[in-house]
């Protein structure tokens, strides 16, 4: 066991041995599940979880593959252990309902012992304290002792935490020696000396909620993980994960980057570990089309980064450290995922913008931390500790050190209140929103009836027969007038929204009722739901019903939708290929389309967007659909649409030859088809993340025509030919902007001459001028400067204070000398009398203060209060 086993190696041979097998070789899926109920994909079984649930039927009975992996549940440890990892490859084989344990358990033990050569002596097992059949194959068929083989509890049994596939497991351990802990076995032995290298996962069951298992799956199946981080350390006899050959490289870097020195001190070590770790999640995710946001993946995204310049922060590093670090990732990781490679140039601008905002953000952090604590008390609040901790990165370890030099402790109980409400918040975020009673509803019509032909994209309208009917989780026999419910056929012209693309509307009529459909959506992938009202009669489970769709706004919608594809091409080919899709609407008559983008789009580089959509749409390129192999279509270059769902079999559509997508919409026969594409507009909607909206067909045409109409009616108004409306405009705008020069000058005028009347009308309390006033300037900003310039042409000391009423409404300034405000004199205490009486309140500004309230028609009584106020506040002085 020596560095020969790099980890490439690694991969090569788990692939070749179960390729050897049988075993289709299948590539890693991408960090972004298809899976609704998952944030990132985070084990090897994510993209074969519809073949297990019984969804859809595998193309092949077994398959291999090598997964990458984001976790991010337990990221509060990641650097304190030596195998804990936010990203991991998990080296995986799978079998949908092919062979079982009697055969998943000896291919194990024969990968293990004879291709890693791992010594049997010190390999252990376990198996669910319910598994006898587990633990006999392991000992009758395998050979292994009896006493290598434990019996575990819920750790031996395999759940995802959402709904979905479960089932007992099996795991493999390695017994790294007794220096590094006691004997005992995996179950009573030491944690660090026994490590879990690969788990066996007998995928039976199915579940609802975490730990409540409802039923079985429709086919005993297999799916193994064996996380090759965890392999590799052990292989090339290291002390932990970090150390290898990969995650080592980065780590490696990390030190060259900080000066920190990996086994000098447990503080650098654990930020080491953070910065090597962090770089590959950071990378991977960039590289698979994440971008830094305030929600879902792009937030996970964002916190993985910023716990590491954090890291880097702690320890004095005021340069970037990212990009190196992802820089040293691509260098180690390019060859196995040449998409990094190809990426590199966007990974390393995310990657670094990021992290130039985060480190200002830090600043402001750590500005804000010394604010709340010099304002003294002898705690610092939960509430204020979780806000530097989510909004600024601050790791609240940090924060109670800086609190704790002070002598101010923080209330670590209103932390973890505020933390387990933002947990609560982040599990919700990844369950899928039917109940798991719909759920299962859905499993079992698609496990008895199968999934439904579609036929949209040919036909308009069809027969089919109702298979289920669905009215509030439950599944009934009939529906009558009034009622809502989703309704399946066996067969349906009806598109699902899917891709972005709405789903269809229209009616389902049999020979006793009639539905009307508002929507159509995968109830599960391949199942469509006809969901609307019955607007006649009653339907029954297993009539003959005619399915029509609306056509009209079928035919709009594939106008939107085939211009959404050009206009992809047309923002790929003006801003460049970074300006990925990450996500779209496509509806009658009008598009959507999100795009990643690290700034604004200027007006031009819109502009010139729009012009190349509309002239590949006008010049009728022929819009054409292959249906073929994936393989085969990603190497025709067709681009991934985000969120859409590909199996091995896929449709391609092409514009031309200049656009090639994989789309299950559906489109036009030609790109002239769609007519005008006119784009409305462009903003932004998170960080990196832009969105442009824009129109086709006759919903363009219609606002063109209603551009014109209104360029037209500016041009009869401003007496001019619409061609010279602009000109005129801007004749009109810069007159407009003399004449309120001119307005402005004879304002301030005005203003000087009150100022010297008020001025002239000061009277003398002791040693200091005294003005208490009606203005007749009535605009607040313009009250405050004749106050101010009043105070300024008496000079000190001096007090003023000014009234007038407004609109009904009574207002009050009073402006102090500075000297006065030295010995105690405040603006604010001098009209807080008067505010009350005009039914306000003021500011709290002692040298100038504002108020004002409803109550206009008392004013001369409030300044009364205030004059004798004035006369007190001065008579000591």
């Amino acid at each position: 066991m020596t560095m020969t086993w790099s980890s490439d190696r690694i991969r090569d041979a788990f692939v070749g041995f179960f390729a050897a097998r049988g075993h289709v070789v299948r590539p890693s899926a991408s960090l972004i599940p298809v899976d609704p109920t998952l944030l990132l994909t985070n084990a090897g079984m994510v993209q074969f979880k519809p073949y297990f649930l019984g969804q859809e039927t595998p193309p092949w009975p077994r398959a291999v593959s090598v997964q990458k992996c984001v976790r991010t549940v337990d990221i509060d440890i990641i650097g304190t252990t030596k195998r804990h990892l936010s990203f991991f490859e998990m080296l995986g084989n799978f079998s949908f309902g092919d062979y079982f344990k009697e055969t998943a358990i000896p291919y194990g033990y024969e990968f293990c012992t004879e291709v890693l050569g791992l010594d049997p002596d010190r390999m252990w097992y376990t198996v669910h304290e319910t598994d006898d059949e587990a633990a006999q194959i392991w000992v009758d068929s395998v050979g292994v002792p009896p006493g290598r083989v434990q019996r575990g509890g819920k750790d031996n049994f395999w759940q995802m935490g959402v709904p979905g596939p479960c089932g007992p497991s099996s795991e493999i351990f390695w017994d790294r020696g007794p220096q590094h802990g006691p004997d005992g076995g995996p179950i009573g032995g030491g944690e660090d000396r026994f490590v879990e290298i690969w788990n066996l996962v007998f995928m039976q069951n199915i579940q609802d909620e975490p730990y409540q298992v409802v039923g079985d799956l429709p086919a005993k199946n297999i799916d193994t993980g064996m996380g090759l981080d965890r392999v590799a350390a052990v292989l090339q006899d290291v002390d932990s994960v970090f150390e290898i050959d990969t995650t080592g490289h980065v780590l490696s870097a990390a030190e060259r980057e900080t000066g920190l020195r990996f086994g000098e001190d447990m503080a650098g070590d654990v930020s080491l570990r953070i910065l090597a770790d962090h770089a590959r999640s950071v990378t991977f995710l960039i590289g698979d089309g994440v971008i830094p946001s305030n929600l879902g993946r792009g937030h996970v995204l964002r916190r993985v980064l910023r716990r590491a310049v954090r890291h880097a922060w702690q320890h004095g590093g005021d340069k970037l450290v990212v990009p190196a670090l992802v820089e040293a990732t691509i260098e180690v990781m390019g060859d196995a995922y040449p998409g990094l490679v190809e990426k590199s140039g966007l990974i390393l601008d995310v990657a670094t913008r990021e992290e130039e905002r985060f480190r200002r953000t830090l600043e402001s952090g750590h500005q804000l931390l010394d604010t709340e604590l010099s304002e003294g008390g002898g705690t610092l609040s939960g509430a204020t500790a979780f806000r530097l901790h989510d909004t600024y990165g601050f790791p609240i370890e940090l924060t109670t050190e800086i609190a704790s030099e002070r002598g101010i402790e923080v209330d670590m109980e209103g932390f973890e209140a505020e933390m387990a409400v933002q947990r609560e918040r982040a599990r919700a975020a990844w369950r899928g929103a039917a109940s798991a009673q719909t759920e299962a509803n859905y499993l079992r019509l698609a496990d008895t009836q199968g999934l439904t032909d579609f036929l949209g994209y040919e036909e308009e309208r069809a027969r089919g027969r109702v298979l289920a009917l669905v009215m509030e989780d439950e599944m009934v026999e009939k529906a009558e007038e009034g009622q809502l419910l989703e309704l399946f056929l066996d067969r349906t012209p009806f598109y699902a929204e899917s891709g972005g693309q709405v789903g269809d509307i229209g009616v389902i009529e049999t020979e006793t009722g009639l539905l009307q459909v508002f929507d159509t959506r995968h109830a599960i992938q391949g199942l469509h739901g006809h969901r609307g009202r019955v607007e006649r009669g009653m339907l029954r489970v297993g009539q003959t019903a005619t399915a029509v769709i609306d056509g009209s706004r079928r035919e709009a919608v594939r106008k939107s939708h085939t211009g959404t594809h050009v206009l992809h091409w047309a923002l790929r080919d003006v801003l460049g290929e970074h300006a990925g899709q990450a996500g779209s609407l496509v509806e009658a008559g009008r598009l959507r389309f999100d795009f990643s983008n690290p700034g604004p789009v200027s007006e031009a580089e819109l502009a010139e967007v729009e012009a190349e959509a509309n002239r590949r749409l006008i010049a009728n390129h022929q819009v054409t659909t292959v249906v073929t192999t994936k393989e085969e279509a990603t190497a025709m270059g067709a681009l991934a649409f985000f969120g859409d769902k590909y199996g091995d079999t896929v449709r391609v559509v092409k514009v031309g030859d200049f656009s090639t997508e994989f789309c299950g919409g559906t489109h036009t026969m030609t790109s002239a088809q769609v007519g005008p594409l006119i784009v409305l507009g462009e903003s932004s909607i998170g960080s990196n993340l832009r969105r442009v909206e824009a129109l086709t067909g006759v919903a363009a045409y219609d606002h063109i025509v209603e551009l014109r109409r209104s360029l037209d009616a500016a041009g009869r108004l401003l007496q001019t030919n619409v061609h010279e409306v602009p000109g005129r405009l801007e004749q009109l705008l810069s007159k407009i902007e003399g004449l309120e020069a001119q307005l402005g000058t004879i304002d301030e005028e005005r203003r000087r001459g009150l100022v010297a009347e008020l001025a002239s009308r000061a009277l003398t309390v002791g040693e200091v001028s005294l003005v208490v006033a009606e203005s007749t300037e009535t605009d607040p900003t313009g009250l405050r400067q004749v106050a101010l310039g009043v105070r300024e042409r008496v000079g000190p000391p001096v007090v003023v204070v000014l009234g007038a009423v407004g609109q009904g409404k009574g207002a009050l300034i009073a402006a102090v000398s500075k000297d006065l405000v030295e010995r105690g004199v405040s603006a604010a205490d001098l009209i807080s009398a008067g505010a009350a009486v005009l039914g306000g309140g003021s500011s709290r500004d002692p040298e100038l203060a504002q108020a004002g309230g409803p109550q206009g028609s008392l004013l001369p009584e409030a300044l009364e209060l205030a004059r004798e106020g004035a006369e007190r506040a001065l008579g000591p002085l």
